[in-house]
């Protein structure tokens, strides 16, 4: 009989932080993402700050982010019914008074912030505050971001699915990389990296991103090939050897919060590597 699998809590999950765009990927229109299984439509008010709403209008199912942002508000592509980001409905065009508005007539709004170049949604409210990566935010370094993939270098994991990895090169000179997963749904992840450096400030973005495009590349089909769900949950079932602590503390640790169940129907894409 095979041993049961080490599974993430989607529900506890919710409770947490996690990216779903590049901030620069969100401009003057809506743009969807999936977050642990739930369509998100994002969205910038006049203030530039990120909105993270339930991407479904709820008069006819259409697409939030096929629509506009007009003001504050959120347009639905199909009848016009607009939306403010509390997830209140705000007008119907078709009604004789636009502005009475049934009370039901809302979508689902979440907490939604921008932070090191990327956007992060949490569904629920969050039980841990995002990683402090001074680096990331100070001007003197420049910035290069890049695909999901896997020197001294220091790890720090912040749960449930973030990396910081510094990288010292002898006097001031130093990287950082911060790594971040977006559970889309129960079996499918994506992944973002920035990358910050305070030398060389002058090399193209092109240079850094290209190498790790090659290193990606040189691992991709093993890496794809490995299956996170069939790993037993109990720690004794498997074959573990010293350079597997951080791998083994890591599960430990998602147990401990609450964050991994060993019940399938609560399983979402760990990263994997």
């Amino acid at each position: 009989m095979q041993a049961p699998g080490a599974f993430a809590d989607m529900v506890a999950l919710r409770e947490a932080w996690h990216p779903v765009a590049f901030g620069r990927d969100l401009a003057d229109r809506p743009a969807h993402a999936d977050l642990l299984g739930q369509p998100l439509v994002l969205w910038r008010g006049p203030d530039g700050r990120p909105r993270a709403n339930s991407d479904l209008c709820v008069h006819r199912g259409t697409a939030l982010s096929l629509g506009w942002v007009s003001g504050d508000e959120l347009v639905c592509p199909y009848h016009g019914w607009r939306y403010r980001a509390d997830g209140r409905c705000a007008a119907i065009p078709q009604l004789e008074d636009p502005s009475r508005v049934p009370r039901k007539a809302r979508i689902g709004a979440f907490a939604c912030q921008e932070r090191y170049g990327l956007v992060w949604v949490a569904l629920a409210e969050p039980r841990w505050p995002l990683p402090q990566v001074p680096e990331l935010e100070d001007g003197s370094w420049a910035l290069v971001t890049a695909g999901p993939y896997e020197r001294r270098s220091r790890y720090e994991l912040h749960l449930p699915y973030t990396i910081v990895l510094r990288l010292g090169w002898g006097g001031e000179r130093g990287m950082v990389y911060f790594f971040a997963s977006q559970p889309v749904a129960a079996d499918r992840s994506a992944g973002y990296v920035i990358i910050g450096r305070n030398y060389n400030l002058d090399q193209p973005d092109r240079v850094i991103q290209e190498f790790e495009d090659t290193i990606f590349g040189q691992d991709q089909v093993v890496v794809e090939s490995q299956r996170p769900e069939q790993v037993p949950f109990d720690l004794a079932a498997e074959l573990h050897l010293k350079f597997d602590v951080v791998a083994v503390a890591y599960r430990k640790a998602m147990r401990a919060l609450g964050l991994a169940t060993s019940d399938p129907a609560g399983d979402v894409g760990a990263p994997r590597g």
